[in-house]
């Protein structure tokens, strides 16, 4: 007997073949089959399927949850399939996935009462396309991360837009192997945050109109610390000018509006290739963690940054909140486009610190700078002034390896 395939059956055969499961199944779902129909799609869907989300808006009380290995969930565009949470009973987030080898893109999340999209302890999951977005504009009981990857491996981000988020429009967190690029975060508190993450390269991006444009910190007292090995490159961010809207109690809550590049506590971070105008505080500050905090394993300040090779138009000229009035009260008005607090873990007065620990800058001659010597003029304030002098901080440092990612075509 001769068995005869056509052609369609032999290529979901291969599929089969390649996916290694027996499913690799597409399912199509659109509003028109209904909520429940959608809900029930994340629910049952098995290892290697792909969700097709047709064209239109589904009006969503509850959140999705998506928990199967090797699901790629696809919508038709980021403003043609919208899943809206605005009739959302709950606080939590309108997407969760805590599977691995995930891609979700070409669809949008509106409206959410927690956050947006976030993974929590996947790895290689992919976040292309989509869009982010409370609707209102800015406002303190808006979701507080608009895509949020958490406790995540091999993490891309790539063509995402995010607006309104009262914390960070894109933040990852407490992950390892991380790329964001080509994305745009606006009207958001934080425009993009890395925060204690190992391995990170942060390109191609426009920040504009957040409160903060690029945040890189370390926090204390959270699972994964030592954050370490940040790329913050040709990005651009400009005219962040959105008053701060974060809840109180919020750690960004005391970032000053109108801040570009902000480094706060971490470790062999490079700034280079970017794009700084409009700031109305300051475009480049590099700072210890300010609060108190009981955690005998953490460094609250950074080391090792190496800013080099930006471009600085306006900017300095509108210092915010009490932050932004310390720094002028140092520096003076404009502020200068690059600012050290000057804190290190030693004794201010002493001035060795080991040469890999070091803040180094090679900028164009008309870049300004001020250490601000904070931790002296605390104690000295009647004859400590700010250090001026870019030269103080000549050199370089090497380069953390390119971010590497299994799932990246581009890499």
């Amino acid at each position: 007997m001769t068995l005869k395939f056509s052609a369609g059956a032999l290529a979901v055969t291969m599929s089969l073949l390649i996916s290694g499961t027996g499913h690799a199944a597409e399912i199509r779902v659109s509003p028109a089959d209904g909520t429940e129909k959608l809900i029930e799609t994340f629910i049952m869907v098995e290892e290697g399927d792909t969700i097709l989300l047709g064209a239109g808006r589904w009006d969503l009380a509850d959140g999705l949850v998506l928990d199967a290995d090797g699901v790629t969930v696809r919508g038709a565009g980021a403003e043609e399939t919208v899943l809206s949470f605005k009739g959302q009973t709950g606080s939590g987030e309108g997407l969760l996935v805590t599977s691995d080898n995930v891609v979700l893109e070409d669809f949008a999340v509106e409206d959410t009462k927690g956050d947006g999209i976030k993974s929590k302890g996947s790895d290689v999951i992919t976040f292309r396309n989509l869009r982010v977005e409370w609707t209102n504009g800015p406002d303190e009981k808006n979701g507080a991360y608009g895509v949020y990857p958490v406790s995540s491996k091999n993490v891309l981000i790539e063509g995402v837009t995010v607006r309104g988020a009262s914390d960070a429009g894109i933040y990852v967190g407490q992950s390892q192997d991380i790329i964001v690029r080509n994305s745009l975060a606006e009207f958001n508190v934080a425009g993009i945050e890395i925060e204690n993450c190992y391995r990170a390269d942060v390109y191609g991006n426009m920040a504009r109109h957040n409160t903060g444009g690029i945040l890189i910190f370390d926090l204390p007292s959270l699972p994964q610390q030592g954050g370490h090995d940040i790329r913050v490159f040709d990005n651009s961010s400009v005219d962040n000018d959105t008053p701060n809207f974060a809840p109180e109690g919020n750690i960004v809550g005391g970032v000053p509006m109108g801040t570009g590049i902000m480094i706060m506590a971490n470790r062999n971070v490079h700034v280079f290739g970017n794009r700084l105008a409009n700031n109305g505080t300051v475009h480049i500050i590099v700072a210890a963690y300010p609060e108190e905090y009981d955690d005998e394993t953490y460094m609250f300040v950074p080391r090792g940054v190496y800013i080099h090779d930006n471009t600085y138009g306006e900017g300095g000229a509108a210092p915010d909140n009490e932050m932004g009035e310390i720094i002028a009260g140092r520096t003076g008005t404009p502020v200068p486009d690059i600012v050290w607090d000057g804190v290190t873990r030693i004794p201010e007065w002493l001035t060795w610190v080991a040469a890999e620990n070091r803040l180094y800058i090679d900028e164009a001659d008309d870049t300004t700078f001020a250490n601000a010597k904070m931790i002296s003029h605390m104690l000295l304030p009647w004859e400590t002034s700010p250090d001026r002098d870019i030269s103080n901080h000549a050199g370089s440092l090497p380069a953390p390896a390119p971010v590497e990612l299994p799932q990246d075509a581009e890499g």
